[in-house]
Parts: C-alpha cells; structure tokens; sequence
C-alpha cells in the first residue's frame, strides 16, 4: 500500500525489503555513514528496523 507519491530515499536501494518502504511519508535511512553523522550532528537516536514482512 502506498500513502505517498513522493517517494523518500529508500527509492535509491535495491533491496526489495527497502523498495516496500520507499513511498512511506517517513524520513528513512538506510544504513550508512550519513545516517550515523546526522543522528549525531542533531544529538537524535537511530530508530533500526530489522526487517518484517
């Protein structure tokens, strides 16, 4: 189900899991450097998402 018709950045992976996320109206990361530098740069916890289908 899509909620969105922008999609967020997970639109860029390739992994199916991510691709099913990537029209939710949240701001999602991957996992990558940059995720890390700006949770710390705004002192904001990384909420991880191990997967669930």
């Amino acid at each position: 189900m899509t909620t969105s018709k922008i999609p967020n950045r997970l639109i860029h992976e390739k992994s199916p899991y991510l691709l099913q996320h990537a029209y939710n109206p949240v701001e999602w990361w991957p996992w990558c450097e940059q995720a890390f530098i700006k949770a710390k740069a705004e002192d904001k916890p990384i909420f991880l998402s191990i997967g669930y289908s």
